[in-house]
């Protein structure tokens, strides 16, 4: 793992707030406060009283969404 130079963080490594997950989506920010609850939606990072999101971990928990071929609800 390597240690960006300060006041250099790569965009991958960025954490997305709430707003940005929400805005990322489509889904609004109620909903994602209602899914944390429900412990159905992505994973979160707790620091303090902020929720921040990994993007991968986001695009992880999509892939998992996903239904195959033909299914349909």
């Amino acid at each position: 793992m390597s240690i960006p130079k300060a006041g250099v963080i790569a965009e991958g490594d960025k954490l997305w707030t709430v707003a940005t997950l929400s805005q990322y989506l489509s889904i609004p920010v109620p909903t994602l406060y209602k899914w944390r609850q429900q412990e159905v939606g992505p994973p979160a990072v707790r620091l303090g009283k902020h929720l921040r999101y990994r993007p991968q971990a986001v695009q992880d928990w999509l892939r998992s969404q996903e239904e195959p071929d033909g299914a349909h609800h």
